[in-house]
């Protein structure tokens, strides 16, 4: 039952805007330590001795399961008790066990150290979800979103140029231990100046609710159409993200010789500036165009990602890497759009009490077909062409991949063609 709260906690500008951006700090980490495998892949198939299913088991399959089971969990957790511990003790755990990716002698010792990292990082996510929906208003909030979601392409420029340099000078091994190790020196400073906000701080009027039981939740948000189809979109587009970006380095390498350094080098600035900006324009281009019609926040998403595929096609057609990487620029901007809409309309759609729980149910879905499958079909598939094809199997996988984003999009479109209604159906939702 809904309980009228009159104590409202007030932030300055400022502070709000210091706190997303630890909060995003925060997400680079998450980022950082979950791609740099994708740059130490080759090095790690050749110093252990795997086969590419085997390393698309570590990148996707063994992370996305446990990511995907303890999200839910850790959300329920978040929507019960203080976000800022949930987030505090996720960034600890998988800060230290990325450094002990870097003990591992064979396949067994790395898939349990990336397993350790997945139950860390589910977490965090969720939790930052509904700590920046207490501190944003909702005509603001997609724009936030994009802000905090500006980890993904940062943490992964980092994580490839990072990942590429050290690896180069020194191994794979140091490159976990490096990258792992500074994030317990940030869960300090989360921990100790993050104020935990009362729930539904940022609406008009500001309603706090008992916790909602997990079949509740999952019955009221499953109700509502555009949350379904947009689940089922993100999803989608997340084997295509996740199987590509998984594998690029190691495209790379194969199909051009490329080295681990010159990989990153290029990578890194590729994906940390287009990426970014795709991420960073996608909310406020979609709060732009909500406001003549709200539906415009899944649509814009849904019209970037089917623009992108034939870029993508294009690209990994070509044999001159150069031309690749040039031809990479406008699918990449267009592939992270989706991010900051996205992620303001699942927390739209839920009431105060279930946000991290949205937030979680999404990241659910997104682990399990994309994280999941994505890195290990493309795997998969790669081996099975490569007595055809020998080492450009992985080009023709990768090209594969792309057209789910078709069909994400147009599971975007039919989300919003119900997406007023269940927005308005919401009683703690502000958007008129």
């Amino acid at each position: 039952m809904a309980i009228e709260t009159p104590e409202r906690a007030t932030y300055t500008p400022r502070y709000r805007q210091y706190v997303l951006g630890i909060l995003l700090v925060v997400y680079v980490f998450n980022f950082i330590d979950r791609q740099i495998l994708s740059i130490l892949l080759e090095p790690i198939r050749k110093d252990l001795m795997l086969s590419d299913t085997q390393l698309g088991f570590l990148s996707g399959v063994a992370f996305a399961i446990f990511y995907a089971t303890m999200g839910i969990p850790i959300a329920r957790l978040a929507d019960r008790s203080s976000r800022v511990n949930v987030i505090a003790w996720s960034l600890t755990a998988w800060s230290a066990m990325t450094a002990i990716c870097g003990l591992a002698m064979n396949f067994w010792q790395l898939m349990l150290g990336r397993i350790g990292v997945a139950v860390g990082e589910a977490g965090a996510s969720p939790a930052s979800h509904s700590l920046i929906s207490d501190y944003f208003a909702p005509e603001t909030r997609a724009s936030a979103m994009g802000i905090y979601a500006m980890g993904v392409p940062i943490g992964t420029l980092i994580g490839l140029l990072a990942g590429g340099w050290l690896v180069h000078f020194f191994d794979w091994r140091t490159a976990f231990i490096v990258v792992g190790l500074p994030g317990v020196l940030l869960a300090i400073i989360v921990r100790m100046t993050i104020k935990e906000p009362p729930r539904g701080n940022s609406e008009v009027t500001m309603r706090d609710q008992e916790p909602v039981p997990l079949k509740e939740a999952l019955k009221f948000l499953w109700a509502r159409p555009s949350f379904r189809h947009v689940v089922l979109a993100v999803a989608f587009h997340a084997f295509v993200s996740y199987g590509y970006n998984g594998w690029l380095p190691a495209f790379f390498a194969r199909s051009y010789q490329m080295s681990s350094a010159e990989i990153g080098s290029w990578l890194a600035p590729l994906i940390g500036i287009f990426a970014g900006l795709g991420t960073f324009s996608g909310g406020y281009i979609s709060d732009y165009f909500a406001k003549r019609d709200r539906r415009w926040y899944v649509w814009v998403p849904g019209v970037t990602l089917i623009i992108s595929v034939p870029f993508f096609i294009l690209a990994f057609m070509s044999n001159d890497k150069y031309t690749t990487l040039a031809l990479l620029i406008v699918p990449l901007y267009f592939n992270y759009v989706y991010i900051g809409p996205t992620f303001a309309m699942i927390q739209g759609l839920a009431t105060v009490r279930m946000r991290a729980i949205a937030s979680a149910i999404l990241l659910f879905v997104i682990s399990l077909i994309g994280l999941g499958l994505g890195p290990f079909l493309v795997g998969v598939l790669s081996d099975f062409l490569k007595p055809e094809y020998g080492e450009e199997s992985l080009r023709i996988a990768l090209m594969f991949v792309f057209l789910f984003n078709i069909w994400a999009g147009i599971h975007y479109y039919i989300a919003g063609l119900t997406l007023r209604e269940d927005l308005d159906s919401n009683p703690d939702l502000l958007l008129d």
